[in-house]
């Protein structure tokens, strides 16, 4: 045989068959209602001859059953399969919801195509090839719009047409990315319809009306690729209870901030904006608190004659801790200037095993040179220009560092 029945009849739970060769635990038969992996869909499960079915593949003319271990069957043996209702069921809803996903996609998308599609036990997954920004608004309504048509009974169906006529009819969907092999040399293709809602050509499983698909939760979106939005979502089971969560959350959060369900988006953005605004006042004490830190540090004659007060000798010296290296700088040329009052020069060493040194000016003296002989002495590397400059990855304690420099030069 070539080809599984599943697709044309993915009601069929239990067959016989014909055993047309063994090879291993690789069984093939006359036919066969295992749906093989391909389009994004898995492989069916079940058992075959009472043996479980571990993966179902189509390779060249046939479709192999790979079983989970030798059969013992032989060529000409009448054997009976049975395939895992609960999975295939599932794959039908959730084959089927991706086709009502992409219609929904439709209705609100730009430039629409497919990039690809898979089903996990866990959720399905669309990739849509669209100029639309799908923001939480759009992905809302795209799960509003699925449930909807799960809620209209629309039925399902699907027939053979020819490539040419099917690639000719723009209502009809190609998922040429993950339908590439069920397409490739063909002169037909089965078109799956959602009646007044998507048309695509697919060779999976579906159910006969969207009714059958049940709830639909869209869980996320992201960007596996550029043009690409992948869209996330859950059908049964899973679906119910990733609602349930999300509604629990919700609730407590409400509970939370003391507002109603549907005051919760206004909550959080009042919350976020006295967030924002105390993030503000934060930053503005904080530069406040390194300002005077650096005012404060240790006045130094550098000259070493006591007086403190002749050109360039009004050095501020000193450890600043908690801040880094780039506020630290603007605190320092916030320091210093032309004013009787400011320091000619203030030059901050960082805590920590490797401390930071950072030199503000007011001109008299070149704060890339006090830098050149910091990291000369210490090791480290920086530079600057004459009225600012910093270095890192000193090799020293900044005890030292401060040492030598209020040091008075040689």
């Amino acid at each position: 045989m070539s080809d599984s029945l599943a697709p044309a009849h993915p009601e069929v739970r239990e067959f016989e068959a014909t055993v047309e060769s063994v090879d291993g635990r690789d069984v093939t038969l006359s036919e066969t209602y295992f749906y093989p992996e391909g389009g994004g869909q898995p492989a069916d499960r079940g058992m075959l001859g009472g043996v479980a079915v571990a993966d179902v593949q189509s390779r060249e003319d046939a479709v192999v059953h790979t079983l989970a271990e030798p059969s013992g069957f032989d060529a000409g043996d009448t054997v009976t399969g049975v395939v895992d209702d609960d999975f295939r069921t599932y794959c039908m809803r959730a084959h089927t919801a991706s086709h009502v996903l992409y219609g929904a996609g439709r209705r609100l998308l730009d430039d629409l195509g497919y990039g690809g599609f898979g089903i996990t036990d866990e959720k399905v997954r669309v990739d849509f090839e669209t100029s639309t920004d799908i923001d939480d608004d759009v992905l809302v309504d795209l799960e509003r719009l699925v449930n909807r048509a799960v809620w209209d009974s629309r039925p399902v169906s699907w027939e053979t047409r020819a490539v040419e006529d099917a690639r000719g009819d723009e209502g009809v969907a190609f998922n040429d990315k993950t339908e590439e092999d069920v397409m490739a040399d063909a002169d037909s293709v089965r078109v799956v319809t959602v009646e007044g809602w998507d048309e695509a050509a697919c060779g999976g499983t579906h159910v006969s009306n969207t009714r059958e698909i049940g709830p639909v939760t869209v869980l996320d979106r992201s960007n596996p690729g550029k043009g690409l939005t992948r869209v996330e979502f859950a059908v049964g089971p899973v679906a119910i209870d990733r609602r349930a969560e999300t509604h629990r959350e919700l609730r407590a959060a409400a509970r939370e901030a003391g507002v109603a369900v549907d005051g919760v988006a206004d909550a959080v953005s009042r919350l976020a904006d006295e967030r924002d605004d105390l993030a503000d006042d934060l930053t503005s004490l904080r530069e406040e608190v390194l300002v005077g830190r650096v005012q404060g540090l240790p006045t130094v004659d550098r000259d070493g004659d006591g007086d403190g007060d002749g050109d360039a000798n009004d050095w501020r010296v000193g450890i600043v801790e908690g801040f880094d290296a780039n506020a630290v700088g603007e605190a320092a040329q916030s320091v210093v200037g032309d004013d009787p009052d400011a320091p000619d020069v203030v030059a901050a060493v960082g805590g920590g095993p490797a401390p930071f040194v950072v030199v503000a000016s007011a001109g008299a003296v070149d704060a890339g040179e006090v830098i050149d002989r910091v990291t000369a002495e210490f090791g480290g590397g920086g530079g600057g220009a004459p009225t600012f400059a910093q270095g890192g990855g000193i090799d020293a304690d900044p005890d030292a560092v401060v040492a030598f420099l209020a040091e008075p030069e040689a």
